[in-house]
């Protein structure tokens, strides 16, 4: 394709900062938040819609903006200190969004379960979901106890969305949670039912709208699987072990409401595509690799079949299903005029004569683009997500791979600025840990350490999503055995290899990576340097009593999973009861007010290390949960990590 010069929308630059030379970025450039959250295009191509967040983060109002610049913007706001996102357009003139609020720990807005929606003037609102008390306090004006979110738009019925609602439970403790479908006309509010189970459940659905796939839960956490055959099937079957054996997601099914695309595991392997005949219960793959699973599938336009994949644990890569289509030809322009860069179509006018697309990468947070396919593939930029960040200021993150003592294929990051050599190194080991994993693109943790001359180690250690259900839980019962030894078998790695300099590497995590950081300097005293505790878990006796996993059922059922029930494996593999071991200098980073790993988890390693007489860093930041959201804050997070590793492993540390 003929990729045209930039031109910037005039009706958008009003969200755009003023561009300077590319300097070194400051503890707040990497603190601050994105400009824009989420965007989305009118079926007509007539109009954006995007996620505006305030300079401090505390609001988010959705702007609407017209595409031919002769229009006003609307700014809309849905209430004081509210968040919107998951934008969705019901028609080529009506929009529905999620209100929400700040997922701290990623700064980002998240659902609350409430909906509302809007005409592109701001005229004609629409509570369509919410659970809101009257002025009264008494008398309820909404009384949806529960979370709501659209999971398909009838093309068939202009304004008309399908609704997943999801009750909440009548006793806490309660896991039986009754999940509805309904069909939702946006512009009226009006709703009929059309599906209900006791159980929770998320429904798939076909080309017409109808409920063909349902999965629910077992007693042991595992999905259970049922269809519907044929699009006139009302009871639900078992899935046959011909279509899965395990998990089924059922991505696109064609207008024939029977040929249909999915993403299926049959035992423990990585994710796999199929094409699969419903009424036959017969598939042929399509897509997916032994050892790694599809991490995004791109679409044939606004409502077409999957084109390609795309995979990331390893080196991020996309994998054509025809290459000769247009669509592949397309997808592959795009990425020749975006070198260095991956690119993920967002939204399709509904007759594909435009598309809305993102460009991002290790060196660009982000941004998005319009590609007029009618006008020579011309492109616009609508908005850039981070634009004070220079690609020239930041540092190439390198998808490496090593193998452990064990003999297991290892995949991870090292980000350094360029130049090579043995640098001081910090471990960064990721959160979750079962099922996040670290993939290649812009990390504001990362690029801050390389901007300040560090190399950053990101290892997928065993127990990381991104390889299939059998990787993942080749980590239960290891979070202070194995999955230890290959992050140390990764710091080897890097040593062998003259990339880390052996007398100068640090750790530092996030909640389970807290908790690495720490287990590290008890299991491998010899490899390192200091220590950075940021919201960890410390103590593994008091995560099963303390913090909101343990709240509910399937909470208790999964720490006993991954933990297990030994507790004097328990407590050698708590940090807090061994201090005796840690013979580094610690700092420990914490949210007053977090939920997930709560202050006794800080307190327990604090009081230990004070009944030893060691002395420690601490930073606790008031009305912060699990992560720090407010800019401020992070920075004053980033500037005292920065005097810590110069202390430790800098220039002139000893």
């Amino acid at each position: 394709m003929k990729h045209a010069s930039l031109a910037v929308l005039t009706a958008l630059t009003l969200f755009a900062s003023t561009r300077a030379d590319a300097q070194a970025p400051s503890q707040m450039d990497f603190a601050k938040h994105s400009e824009v959250n989420d965007v989305s295009l009118s079926p007509d191509g007539k109009y954006v819609a995007m996620a505006i967040p305030s300079a401090d983060g505390m609001e988010t109002q959705l702007h609407i903006v017209p595409l031919d610049g002769k229009g006003k913007v609307q700014a809309l706001r849905f209430g004081r200190q509210q968040h919107v996102g998951n934008i969705v357009w019901s028609d080529n003139d009506q929009v529905v969004v999620a209100r929400g609020k700040m997922e701290p720990l990623q700064a980002r807005p998240y659902s609350t379960g409430e909906l509302m929606s809007s005409d592109v003037n701001g005229k004609t609102q629409e509570t369509l979901f919410a659970y809101l008390v009257g002025d009264d306090g008494m008398r309820a004006r909404h009384k949806d106890r529960g979370f709501a979110s659209v999971v398909k738009v009838l093309d068939n019925e202009p304004g008309k969305v399908l609704v997943d609602f999801t009750a909440w439970p009548d006793d806490v403790g309660d896991e039986k949670r009754t999940t509805s479908i309904y069909k939702v006309d946006t512009r009226t509010g009006n709703r009929q039912e059309i599906e209900q189970t006791r159980d929770t459940a998320t429904f798939m659905f076909d080309h017409s709208g109808r409920a063909r796939l349902k999965v629910i839960s077992n007693d042991n956490d595992d999905p259970v699987l049922m269809y519907r055959p044929d699009a006139g099937s009302k009871d639900w079957q078992p899935v046959p072990k011909s279509l899965a054996g395990y998990s089924m997601s059922l991505l696109y099914v064609e207008p024939d409401d029977n040929t249909a695309y999915a993403t299926i595991t049959d035992k423990g392997e990585p994710t796999q595509l199929y094409k699969i005949d419903l009424a036959k219960a017969t598939r042929v793959r399509l897509a997916g690799r032994d050892e790694e699973s599809i991490a995004r599938v791109l679409y044939s336009g606004h409502d077409g079949a999957p084109f390609a994949v795309i995979y990331d644990e390893a080196k991020p890569s996309v994998q054509y299903l025809d290459p000769a289509s247009e669509w592949a030809k397309l997808h592959a322009g795009l990425l020749k005029a975006f070198p260095g860069q991956m690119v993920s179509f967002v939204d399709w006018t509904r007759d594909d004569g435009m598309a809305l697309f993102y460009a991002w990468g290790d060196r660009n947070p982000g941004a998005y683009y319009l590609l007029d396919r009618k006008a020579n593939n011309k492109i616009q930029l609508v908005n850039e997500s981070m634009p004070w960040m220079k690609a020239a200021s930041l540092s190439p993150s390198h998808p490496i791979s090593f193998k452990t003592r064990d003999g297991l294929n290892l995949h991870g990051l090292y980000t350094a600025p360029a130049g090579g050599g043995a640098r001081p190194m910090i471990v960064m080991p990721h959160g979750g840990p079962h099922g996040p994993y670290d993939s290649w693109g812009y990390d504001s943790d990362a690029q801050f350490l390389a901007s300040r001359g560090y190399g950053v180690l990101q290892i997928n250690y065993r127990g990381s999503g991104g390889r299939g259900k059998d990787f993942i839980e080749s980590g239960y019962g290891e979070w202070g055995g194995k999955m230890q030894d290959d992050l140390a078998d990764g710091v080897k790695w890097a040593i062998d290899n003259k990339i880390a300099d052996p007398n100068r590497i640090c750790t530092y995590g996030a909640s389970y990576g807290g908790y690495a950081s720490l287990m590290q300097q008890i299991r491998y005293p010899e490899l390192y340097k200091c220590a950075i505790g940021y919201v960890g878990v410390y103590d593994l006796q008091v995560m099963k009593k303390e913090g909101d996993i343990k709240d509910s059922a399937s909470g208790r059922r999964y720490l006993n999973r991954v933990l297990g029930t030994d507790d004097a494996k328990l407590k050698a593999w708590s940090p807090a009861q061994n201090v005796d071991k840690i013979k580094v200098p610690v700092f420990l980073v914490q949210g007053s007010i977090d939920q997930r790993v709560p202050m006794e988890q800080f307190n327990a390693l604090k009081n230990a290390f004070k009944a030893a007489g060691v002395p420690i860093e601490t930073m606790v930041a008031q009305g912060e949960g699990h992560g720090f959201y407010k800019p401020e804050n992070r920075a004053e997070l980033y500037k005292r990590m920065e005097a810590f590793l110069a202390k430790y492993i800098g220039p002139g540390a000893k």
